[in-house]
């Protein structure tokens, strides 16, 4: 078994905020702050690269149509990256921070951006008439337990149907946040919410299929995956970008008052 990639330690405690803490739970972040570079920035890219390259199907997926905001996405990243100190543009490829220089294959977009950030990237577009948008191409390296193949070309209500809390309430509430976002260029925001949930193991690929039951976490013995969740939308498509960071610690890494904080959150006893 691999080792586990995992977090030294918890920058932020979603449960502990007020802004985060309940559903949808979205607060508003710094264009420059849409992207992140973490102490497991190395390691993880590092099996960003390995997933691309052994198992593309699994990680990589998209529908016909979306070439267009595929191709947007990649420029809207590349331009974040150009104000980071941290990315050096080298010619027809870009060095990450951990010093791995990666080709820019605009022929691959997606597995080319999967390969330079740490944030999973989904793409939504909603069809002209319809009532809800629709996954039309990600890059998902670090699934929590869902399938990407599973999940590509279905609305919102669709995808989510497995999760407990998603009812028609908040189904509801989330497709008018979608609806409402506006591009960063035309005076609209990016949206970051994050939720935290126990995890029996810490590996960042984790997919599970909807009709398989659902594991249980180890309690305060197992592992803490902490996802924040970006809403972006692109000016020229219309496309909202759907970026996810993961973090995995230990519980064991918690303060003792992030640790009492999330028991209390969860329900535990």
């Amino acid at each position: 078994m691999a080792e586990p990639i995992l977090h030294p330690r918890l920058s932020h405690a979603p449960w502990q905020s007020p802004q985060t803490a309940r559903l949808p739970g979205t607060t508003p972040v710094a264009s420059d702050a849409w992207l992140t570079v973490d102490d497991a920035h190395a390691a993880q890219m590092a099996e960003r690269d390995r997933l691309i390259a052994e198992q593309p199907g699994d990680v990589v997926a998209n529908v016909p149509g979306s070439e267009g905001a595929q191709a947007e996405l990649i420029d809207t990243v590349l331009d974040a990256l150009a104000a980071r100190t941290d990315y050096a543009r080298e010619g027809a490829a870009l060095r990450r921070p951990d010093g791995r220089r990666v080709a820019l294959d605009r022929a691959a977009p997606l597995a080319t951006l999967g390969r330079l950030v740490q944030e999973d990237l989904c793409l939504l577009h909603k069809p002209e008439g319809a009532d809800e948008h629709v996954l039309t191409a990600a890059v998902l390296c670090f699934p929590a337990m869902w399938t990407l193949a599973e999940k590509i070309g279905r609305p919102l209500a669709a995808i989510h149907r497995p999760v407990p809390d998603y009812d028609a309430g908040l189904a509801a509430r989330v497709q008018r946040l979608f609806d409402g976002m506006r591009p960063v260029e035309a005076g609209g925001r990016i949206l970051m919410r994050m939720n935290a949930l126990d995890h029996p193991s810490p590996a960042l690929f984790q997919t599970r299929r909807e009709a398989e039951p659902r594991e249980q976490g180890h309690g305060a013995g197992g592992f803490l995956r902490i996802e924040r969740q970006c809403l972006r939308k692109l000016p020229r498509t219309g496309a909202v970008v759907f970026s996810i960071h993961t973090t995995v610690l230990d519980r064991a890494a918690l303060s003792p008052d992030q640790a009492a904080a999330f028991i209390a959150h969860s329900g535990r006893q």
